[in-house]
């Protein structure tokens, strides 16, 4: 073989193998992207429902794309967005509910979640949300059919099993349920919640789903309008925080348990405690200047309804950890996010 023809061999060698490396750094770590949950992971599905809890109005989403109030309850994108971007997914998590849902839409994942749910079917029930249960029991099993439809019963169990499950849930039992009942024992309460998140992925283990990212619950006696609730100072509630940190440490405990015992399975905690409470002892590190209240009006009582477009906003919303007085601001889901895909990153079977 002459010395050119070896040479125009390697150098297509060469070609190819950086190409196919190429190629293979750009295919994402899951299928899909599914989501369940609450309000911080809400894209939009209560539009489409007969409830009050809605955030399709300005001021929300007023750092949306194209200034749009998609019904999320942030002034941008959600943790859930900004994550399946990071993974190379999609650019943002749209609401299952959404009768403009296209099949690419479905290949790639979308969102159950419901502003106001809870893991207690009693949380909220009157505000006629959609109950965590209800989202997969009912929801997602029929988003699966109707995938099977689209794609074909092999692809749509290879698109479940290999998309990331995210189940963002707790916080409105706890300051919408147990805090304004207080009608048992909070350590009994928190047994019964994980009870419900253990049958919960069952039911998405049952119909497919193999990896899961749950992250733990933050700082619940920081929100704003849980110190307003509580008639105290705008300092965190260290009670009800160490309320939410028991409840985490068993959080985990269950994750692991669960990941012994269902074959197949990688489970993911998300240790959102420990970032939120840095940011509020240390808010120059994150850029922040107000930890304690919301940017929309008072930031002490509005969300919802309440932080309308008669409302006044902060000039700065990247100052503020939290956008309204419950949720964070997108400033807040881009830090969470980034921790997220780290920790997804490292996870092992």
């Amino acid at each position: 073989m002459s010395s050119n023809l070896l040479f125009f061999f390697i150098f297509f060698f060469v070609i190819v193998c950086a190409r196919t490396v190429c190629n293979a750094a750009t295919i994402p770590k899951y299928t899909a992207m599914i989501v369940i949950g609450d309000s911080t992971v809400d894209p939009g599905n209560n539009n489409f429902i007969p409830t009050l809890f809605r955030s399709n109005f300005i001021p929300y989403g007023q750092d949306f794309p194209n200034h749009i109030p998609s019904g999320r309850f942030t002034n941008g994108k959600l943790v859930t967005d900004i994550l399946a971007a990071l993974f190379g997914i999609k650019e943002l998590v749209p609401a299952y509910l959404n009768p403009r849902l296209s099949n690419d839409d479905l290949r790639t994942g979308v969102s159950f979640a419901s502003a106001g749910s809870g893991l207690d079917d009693l949380t909220e029930a009157e505000g006629g949300v959609i109950p965590v249960s209800k989202q997969t029991q009912i929801y997602f099993k029929a988003y699966k059919e109707r995938l099977i439809t689209v794609v074909g019963d092999k692809e749509a169990n290879r698109i479940v099993s290999g998309a990331l499950v995210v189940i963002s849930a707790g916080t409105n039992d706890l300051v919408f349920n147990f805090y304004r009942k207080e009608s048992s024992i909070i350590s009994q309460y928190q047994d019964f919640l994980l009870e419900k998140l253990r049958d919960r992925i069952q039911d998405l283990y049952n119909l497919g789903g193999r990896t899961f990212g749950i992250p733990g619950l933050g700082p619940v006696g920081c929100i704003p309008l849980v110190m307003t609730l509580k008639l105290k100072a705008r300092v965190c509630l260290e009670d009800v925080n160490a309320d939410a940190s028991l409840f985490n440490t068993k959080l985990q405990k269950l994750l692991h348990k669960l990941q012994a015992t269902l074959p197949g399975t990688i489970f993911t905690y998300v240790d959102l405690y420990g970032l939120i409470s840095d940011m509020i002892k240390n808010p120059q590190k994150y850029g922040f200047t107000v930890t304690n209240r919301g940017c929309c009006g008072s930031g002490l009582l509005e969300l919802g309804p309440l932080c309308n477009a008669l409302t006044p906003t902060c000039s700065n919303t990247s100052q503020f950890l939290f956008w309204d007085a419950v949720h964070p601001s997108e400033a807040v889901y881009k830090v969470a996010a980034k921790l997220a895909f780290d920790t997804l990153q490292n996870a092992k079977p």
